[in-house]
């Protein structure tokens, strides 16, 4: 498996970006993971990176991005935060690896039985971790489907906040970020949401939070509204 350089980066489009990951999630699920000499792609790369995409993930330890897209050194930005959240440090992030460092898509992943989402289901207050749980209040108040029962007890009702949450932080990296948005807009990058199910290994895209253009009729500030 060839290591990522500049010129390869380069005839990535987003869409082929999202083809690779889909890829390597199946490859992942079917234990059949390419096999990488990862001393040869440490060499590879000591001079330089060029990934191909970002991944906004949570810090579960069951979530590693490389693992589940089954890529390799070099390949992906990993951003990790307890329930994919986004805040200013995050968002420089991701403009660094997409407009400085040329990553051409973005992907907000969150996952199945998550605990952060959980803590936020319950109104979990600890220290620093109140202030992060409160970013997920939003999604919580925002699931109306559910009317009895609206705790971390309910499983429906925190897989239910976890979607939510996803497709809330799609449409907030684009509506606070106008290096990102524009870069949407032009064709640039990329930007999907998905859930990865942390008991079959398998990553579920959401269509109605993916901005990938693929036509003149793309209008992302009505996408978003």
């Amino acid at each position: 498996m060839r290591t990522l350089n500049k010129e390869l980066q380069e005839q990535i489009t987003p869409k082929k970006a999202w083809e690779i990951l889909k890829e390597g999630n199946e490859r992942f699920v079917n234990n059949l993971k390419i096999h990488r000499d990862l001393l040869e792609q440490v060499n590879d790369t000591r001079d330089g990176q060029w990934p191909f995409a970002t991944i906004l993930s949570c810090i579960d330890s069951r979530t590693s991005a490389e693992l589940i897209f089954d890529q390799g050194l070099g390949d992906v930005f990993s951003v990790r935060i307890a329930g994919n959240v986004i805040n200013t440090d995050i968002l420089g992030s991701m403009e660094f690896a997409c407009k400085v460092a040329g990553s051409k898509l973005i992907v907000v992943l969150g996952h199945t039985k998550c605990g952060a989402v959980k803590g936020a289901c319950d109104h979990i207050e600890i220290g620093n971790l109140t202030e992060l749980l409160s970013k997920l209040q939003p999604a919580v108040y925002e699931e109306q489907m559910t009317k009895d029962n609206r705790t971390s007890s309910n499983s429906r009702f925190v897989e239910n906040v976890a979607q939510i949450n996803v497709k809330r932080t799609v449409k907030s990296i684009l509506q606070r970020s106008y290096i990102l948005e524009q870069m949407v807009e032009n064709g640039m990058i990329g930007i999907v949401g998905g859930m990865y199910n942390i008991e079959t290994g398998l990553v579920e895209f959401y269509e109605d939070c993916t901005f990938i253009k693929s036509d003149i009729n793309f209008n992302l500030k009505e996408l978003i509204k």
